[in-house]
């Protein structure tokens, strides 16, 4: 009985399923079902005339005109009537419509299949473009994510819960560990470590306390603290982000601006031209005005843009197919082909050039003493801490297989280091003058002092261990550079990039010590996420056209400003994913060179594309009006000329 209940169920569940995937699908994608319906249609059709079904086929087919034309004719129609203007859609829909009424007024209905296909192709076309639209919002609904709705504020001696726009200056916000900072504040109380990654870009927390300044969105480490708002939450860093990043996506790409400029330019010349054409020649040469009609049609027929928009989008689509076989996600045709045209590249630091991962880069043992020790004794202590710091340190000892001791009465001091008694002894790990403080005496010979002043010099932060009031060693920490950084920076160079820049909101000298690893061209240190926008517009005014590679949410308004943007998919935050124009999906930071390549044979293909529809279109409108080429005649070398060029395109798909 439960077999056959289950089995009954089916019949009911799967049409509902149905329904409201097609209904979902009809909501967000309303271009694509028209142009999938209108697919079908011109096929059905095409079959009704190949068994001479005159009738079902003219039915057919005009329902394939409406439904996949019905955006171009109203956009091209706007254009016409609001902007004066004449664009590729009017002029699609006077080709397709003259095709059509000649197939019908002489019977050769093959004709309107013709008309059909013109229509399809820009039907797909605007099916494509507005689903790339789709996710040019919700980088702002990522941003606005970030922080939270409510704050926790103390008003009347109470701790009371309001929304966050409800802040006034003044209030004092309580954020307990963990928790998400909501406004930019002021401490007034309380000291603790923050990631400020989200916004800054910095590799490892930063110690906070009395009277620092918090930004929204960052995160609270493992201390209370008690901020006093300095300014209304619409003036955050956080909101500055988001204005930044609705700001840069209100400018159009340059290969965009030039699509439309041409394509309005020709539909003028060949809708003027058309029009002289169906006019002048029985007052000129005495033609019939059959003849002139006929020859006129032919015109619009051979000089529809198909060949030529088909030089374009084929080949931009195979290069984004090729792409993403490769784990390379371009957004966009225009980014493939900018990305062709990047003279300079500008990099985040932290988790881009760097692993974004905090590791133990060298363990500096006293006289006497030895790693193995130093790392052992530390991990033990930091096994207790869940700070990042802590975490490599035990991390690089459980690599080393080292058998860690038990720690008791493990006390950490924010900022400053940790204490613990193993087997009966003191042992500290932290800075030197915390440690230092609590033995009462310098520790660590001139020797040993200097070597550390060096690699903090370098970037790296380091943590003295000390065990039984004997200083055992240090301990340098730092983000480790990815491992295909230098070979990749030095492959672009050979690739003719003219200048490789670093920005990161990291210190200068942590920034100067990967930089001279890489060999990166300039450097640009302590950045807030405005003044990386303010490098990128300085950077496109000397070289024009700027990639801009990142993974945080502070990069996100330069990714944004910047001709180009391309995140790093695996460690990237979602408003960076979503900002960017190009993700690199592995995470691996070589695939950018197979992105140049791709936008630079993308732009050879595009620019062979044209040449060649261009002057097919020429050949076939002499051919019209000094061999009287007939209507049969005109389609085919229209279509055969708009398949060679899609043929070309996909060329790209190879490789």
């Amino acid at each position: 009985m439960a077999q056959r209940s289950l089995l009954n169920s089916k019949p009911s569940f799967f049409p509902i399923e149905i329904k409201n995937f097609a209904a979902r699908l009809l909501k967000d994608h309303p271009d694509a079902v028209a142009a999938g319906i209108c697919a079908l249609l011109v096929l059905l059709g095409w079959f009704a005339l190949h068994f001479n079904w005159v009738g079902l086929a003219i039915l057919v087919l005009s329902a394939a005109y409406i439904i996949g034309g019905y955006e171009s004719a109203k956009e091209g129609l706007t254009t016409l009537f609001e902007e004066k203007e004449l664009d590729v859609d009017l002029l699609m829909i006077v080709a397709a419509l003259g095709a059509a009424g000649l197939g019908f007024w002489r019977g050769e209905y093959y004709l309107m299949i013709d008309g059909a296909i013109l229509i399809l192709i820009f039907a797909i076309s605007g099916a494509l473009e507005s689903y790339a639209m789709k996710h040019t919002q919700r980088n702002i609904r990522s941003l606005m994510a970030m922080t939270p709705d409510t704050a926790r504020v103390v008003r009347r001696g109470k701790e009371e819960i309001i929304p966050v726009e409800q802040l006034q200056v003044g209030d004092r916000v309580i954020v307990k560990p963990g928790e998400l900072i909501p406004t930019d504040a002021i401490i007034v109380e309380g000291c603790s470590a923050l990631n400020q990654s989200s916004i800054t870009g910095e590799s490892m927390p930063v110690e906070k306390m009395p009277p620092d300044e918090v930004f929204a969105g960052t995160i609270n480490g493992n201390g209370a603290l008690q901020l006093e708002v300095h300014q209304p939450p619409e003036s955050s860093l956080i909101q500055r982000v988001i204005r930044l990043v609705r700001q840069a996506q209100t400018e159009a790409p340059p290969s965009q601006l030039f699509i439309e400029r041409f394509g309005r330019g020709y539909a003028k010349i060949i809708v003027i031209v058309g029009i002289l054409l169906a006019i002048a020649p029985p007052f000129l040469w005495r033609w019939n005005w059959e003849s002139t009609i006929y020859r006129a049609l032919i015109f619009l027929v051979v000089a529809s843009p198909c060949a030529l928009m088909a030089s374009i989008m084929p080949t931009l689509l195979s290069g984004i197919a090729n792409g993403a076989r490769q784990g390379i996600l371009f957004k966009t045709g225009a980014q493939l082909e900018l990305m062709g045209k990047v003279k300079a590249i500008a990099f985040d630091k932290t988790g881009t050039l760097t692993t974004g991962k905090l590791q133990v880069a060298q363990i500096i043992p006293a006289p006497g003493q030895s790693e193995n020790r130093v790392l052992a004794i530390a991990a033990t202590l930091e096994s207790f801490s869940e700070h990042p710091i802590g975490e490599a340190i035990v991390q690089a000892a459980q690599q080393q297989r080292l058998q860690l001791r038990t720690a008791q009465d493990v006390r950490a001091t924010a900022g400053q280091g940790i204490t613990g008694d193993i087997a009966g002894k003191l042992a500290i790990a932290g800075k030197v003058t915390f440690i230092e403080e609590i033995l009462s005496q310098s520790v660590g010979d001139a020797n040993l002092r200097q070597r550390i002043q060096q690699l903090e010099a370098e970037g790296n932060t380091v943590i003295w261990v000390a065990y039984a009031e004997e200083m055992l060693g240090a301990i340098a920490v730092a983000d480790a550079l990815r491992p295909t950084a230098a070979t990749t920076l030095k492959r672009l160079k050979q690739l003719g990039i003219e200048q490789i820049v670093m920005l990161t909101g990291d210190n200068q000298r942590s920034a100067d010590r990967v930089a001279q690893q890489l060999g990166v061209d300039r450097v640009y240190a302590e950045l807030l996420p405005e003044d990386k926008v303010r490098v990128i517009e300085h950077l496109q005014k000397e070289y024009q056209t700027v990639a801009m590679v990142g993974d945080g949410i502070n990069d996100a308004p330069a990714l944004a400003m910047a001709s180009v943007g391309i995140a790093m998919g695996g460690a990237g935050t979602d408003v960076a994913l979503e900002t960017a124009d190009i993700v690199l999906m592995a995470d691996r930071l070589e695939k950018l060179e197979v992105a140049i390549r791709l936008g630079r044979r993308s732009q050879r293909i595009v620019k062979q594309n044209i040449t060649f529809a261009l002057s097919f279109i020429v050949v076939l409108l002499i051919a019209n009006f000094m061999v009287n080429m007939t209507m049969p005649l005109g389609v085919i070398g229209h279509e055969g000329s708009t398949v060679l060029v899609t043929l070309s395109g996909l060329r790209l798909l190879r490789g």
